[in-house]
């Protein structure tokens, strides 16, 4: 069974980015037609559904390559403002992040140091900060 999916799926374009995010919307689109019993979001979300496999079982992999090509690039300001939170979290479990107060330059100072001075390495500024 499991070589006769590989084969079916040989030469197809598969899943990628765009298609993760055109799933998750038509899901969502799907619970508000569930819950405001609408047949145009109904509709819409099946639409969404459709298209999502169109583009999983292509064979025009240049055209959906673009696709997702595009999609990548008018969303990555949003994916990396989510992946410098991300890390900016991680971060806070070992180390103290502090804002330069003329520049606004981020500082990152490790935790338990006591009381220190801080220079900001881009205006120089210096201030003192309990760490």
């Amino acid at each position: 069974m499991k070589e006769k999916l590989i084969r079916f799926m040989a030469g197809r374009y598969g899943f990628d980015s765009f298609g993760k995010a055109t799933l998750i919307v038509a899901l969502i689109v799907m619970i508000l037609s569930g819950l405001f019993e609408s047949a145009i979001l109904s509709l819409l979300s099946w639409a969404l559904i459709i298209y999502t496999y169109f583009r999983l079982f292509s064979r025009n992999i240049y055209r959906r390559s673009a696709e997702n090509q595009a999609y990548l690039a008018k969303t990555r300001r949003i994916r990396t403002w989510f992946a410098t939170q991300k890390n900016l979290m991680a971060q806070r479990k070992t180390h103290h992040i502090y804002k330069c107060p003329t520049c606004r330059q981020k500082i990152r100072v490790p935790k338990g140091k006591g009381k220190i001075e801080i220079r900001c390495p881009k205006c120089q500024t210096r201030f003192i900060k309990k760490s």
